[in-house]
């Protein structure tokens, strides 16, 4: 496939971290999400929690699940733009790699308990797995992604934060955020491919959980017009027996119709803009994104999941337990580190010289703790406690 001039092409890398000899038969790109598919890191993300706790279900998102539904979205808008499929996958495959045990709970959980040691965001610690906790190679930590791959797993970053990537690494992560400017295209794109992704398959796992319905879609635009589209063109759909063929009917229009919008505004933005090259890219707006009706759209459908579903008493409940679960597995293991695995020990006594060994250490607990699984932290939590809350 021929790339576009302004997409990031995987022989003009602005390299790695440590200098590698390249691969007689991938791309840099291609290498990229071969090592983050082989991670320790990937593997983890089958036991943690999308939306609903790994154990509540068999058939629910998972944290793996869901990053593979939007490398394959990526990867069906990138094609027509003319933009690196490989970098979008690798992105796509390794942008939730640093979230924590039971979704947003508790990443909320371990960012409480980080408070005065600069906090805890799960795209930064993403950043962190793949710069740092990986140990796969003898000649470096982590996984000496391509600067590219790296630059889209930091979605978001504080200026506070930036300066401080800015100090580790001159001219690197850090800098586009103090100076202002974008990602690449294929970044730009990941970003959107997660919006859509989650938007979708939570409605699935909504209505799969019981805890929305499909009456209650029909105050959602994006979705009631699909459905009445399904049920006008498959009438036979409205039996009771037909509601779940119905419902991916519904889901894969409502997909195809926000592909395809992203690439129909995406290439008039590119045509209004006429980016030459990777640089002007990230001179100008944001070029990847939605129509205003179909961004309208999302951002509608997002509202309804938020107060219907994410806010439901029934997910708040679970996600009060895996909070109080987190911060009590960060007391225990703070008051008494002998309690993590050797190797976090370990680490944990190699800060303590360092000026701020107290930061640096908690730094270490919360390393450990992000990097668990669902089952795995509810059963160190038990261990340590005594008590069984999920």
């Amino acid at each position: 496939m021929t790339l576009a001039p302004y997409a990031c092409d995987p022989a003009k890398t602005r390299g790695r971290r440590y200098l590698e000899q390249p691969a007689p038969t991938r791309s840099e790109y291609q290498r990229d999400r071969d090592r983050i598919v082989h991670s320790t890191a990937f593997r983890r993300l089958v036991y943690k929690t999308q939306v609903f706790l790994n154990h509540e279900g068999d058939l629910f998102r998972t944290r793996l699940t869901h990053s593979l539904e939007v490398a394959q979205l990526g990867r069906s808008i990138a094609r027509p733009l003319g933009l690196s499929e490989d970098l979008v996958e690798a992105i796509a495959l390794a942008h939730d790699l640093g979230h924590t045990p039971f979704g947003h709970a508790g990443q909320d959980a371990l960012n409480e308990c980080m408070a005065n040691q600069g906090g805890f965001e799960h795209n930064l610690q993403s950043l962190r797995v793949v710069d740092h906790l990986e140990e796969r190679y003898p000649a470096f930590d982590g996984l000496n992604l391509t600067f590219e791959t790296r630059e889209g797993i930091l979605k978001h970053c504080s200026q506070h934060n930036a300066r401080r990537l800015e100090e580790e690494e001159p001219d690197g992560l850090g800098r586009r955020f103090l100076d202002r400017q974008q990602p690449s295209l294929e970044a730009q794109l990941c970003n959107l491919a997660d919006e859509i992704a989650y938007n979708a398959h939570d409605i699935d796992d909504g209505i799969r959980s019981g805890l929305i319905s499909l009456e209650q879609l029909e105050e959602v635009p994006l979705f009631a017009s699909h459905r009445r589209e399904t049920l006008k063109q498959h009438p036979g759909l409205s039996q009771p027996s037909q509601m779940r063929r119905q419902l991916y009917e519904v889901i894969r229009r409502m997909l195809s119709a926000m592909v395809y919008d992203v690439i129909e505004t995406t290439r008039a933005s590119l045509s209004k803009a006429e980016p030459d090259s990777l640089s002007a890219v990230r001179q100008l707006p944001p070029l990847v994104g939605f129509s205003q009706e179909m961004q309208q759209r999302s951002v509608t459908l997002k509202r309804f999941l938020f107060a219907n579903l994410y806010r439901h008493p029934q997910v708040l409940q679970k996600s009060e337990q895996a909070k109080h679960i987190v911060c009590e597995l960060f007391e225990a293991y703070a008051l008494d580190p002998s309690e993590m695995q050797a190797g976090f020990t370990a680490r944990l006594d190699a800060v303590r010289d360092q000026a701020d060994n107290s930061q640096a250490g908690a730094r270490v607990v919360a390393d450990y703790i992000a990097g668990m699984t669902d089952r795995f932290a509810s059963r160190e939590h038990e261990r340590l406690t005594g008590r069984r809350l999920l």
